[in-house]
């Protein structure tokens, strides 16, 4: 990709206070967008402390930052600061097969990953009403679409049936998400940014609900069409990308159905998903077929796309604490 002459990249930790000071003290930020996060669930399960170190002790260094910038501002750059922080429907836990997630649910969090997403939520809030910092919250559904970390369901899905590998499809493949391309996120993220409510949370979802064994069928049908197996030697005398599937164990407390009711905003923002879940899944399949480059590169030394979230040894304090 090109550098944009309108990005600085800092790399740095968001739990260095020091660090993030000196990102305050040099750029005078009027809004932060708090997309870091460790967000896989299934590493979670294998290693929570991370989840914690980033999601909870992050988050709380940013808004303690953010806090002590926004005091030595005059008070109208202080009411125009913004701290948007970008969460998932995952603090909600699970649904039966009726009904959605509406701003309003409960947090029942069933994950180390979704423990400490819903943590981070509740430390924005209460900075909202013990200190006056102008912080929204967003919800949002599964994401997919390029750059997306071959570790998720769906990329993980594409690269492995082009390499002829086992889809693996957990427990019986009926558990439900709600899909939502990154640029239909982005969307909503920039509206809530510009003229979200400060205190409120927004939930933002595609309206396309699948579940797992649907989108792995979806995505080898785009496959199929997109590089026959005819074509790819590592497939053999395959006939599709289909006969790769292969069902094994869930993981451990498997949220069966996500599902968001979007209804807030896209009556107070006017935020609607731009893309169908069909014309968006061969978008991105086809992406990743352009970019394998990009994934060998992202992958190496650090993820061979092998199972995860299955640990049974008893929990490693020397290695978590």
């Amino acid at each position: 990709m090109r550098a944009d002459p309108r990005v600085v990249f800092v790399r740095a930790d968001i739990a260095d206070g020091e660090a993030m000071t000196r990102v305050f003290a040099e750029h005078q930020p009027d809004a932060l967008m708090n997309l870091a996060a460790e967000t896989h669930v299934d590493r979670s399960i294998d290693g929570p402390r991370a989840f914690l170190d980033t999601n909870v002790v992050g988050t709380f260094v940013l808004l303690e930052t953010a806090r002590r910038f926004t005091a030595d501002l005059s008070p109208q750059a202080r009411e125009r600061f913004r701290f948007v922080h970008v969460s998932t429907d995952e603090v909600y836990g699970t649904l039966g097969p009726a009904g959605s997630f509406s701003e309003e649910t409960a947090y029942a969090p069933n994950s180390p990953y979704a423990a400490s997403k819903a943590s981070a939520d509740h430390l924005v809030r209460a900075y909202v009403h013990t200190y006056g910092l102008g912080a929204i919250i967003t919800n949002c559904s599964n994401n997919y679409g390029p750059y997306q970390f071959p570790e998720k369901l769906i990329p993980l899905m594409i690269l492995n049936a082009i390499d002829g590998r086992a889809l693996p499809v957990y427990g019986d493949g009926g558990n439900v998400r709600d899909w939502l391309h990154v640029d239909d996120h982005c969307a909503g993220l920039r509206l809530v940014l510009e003229k979200g409510r400060v205190g409120e949370k927004y939930n933002i979802g595609g309206g396309a609900e699948r579940t797992n064994l649907e989108v792995v069928d979806r995505l080898c049908a785009a496959l199929d069409d997109l590089l026959p197996p005819s074509r790819n030697p590592a497939l053999g005398s395959a006939a599709s990308y289909r006969t790769l599937k292969t069902f094994v164990p869930d993981r451990p407390g498997h949220d069966r159905r996500y599902a968001i009711d979007a209804e807030k905003i896209r009556r107070e923002l006017g935020w609607t998903p731009r893309r169908s879940f069909e014309d968006g899944l061969r978008e991105t399949t086809e992406w990743y077929l352009r970019h394998r480059d990009w994934c060998a590169q992202v992958q190496e030394g650090r993820y061979n796309r092998e199972r995860l979230g299955l640990t049974s040894e008893p929990w490693n304090r020397k290695s978590e604490l």
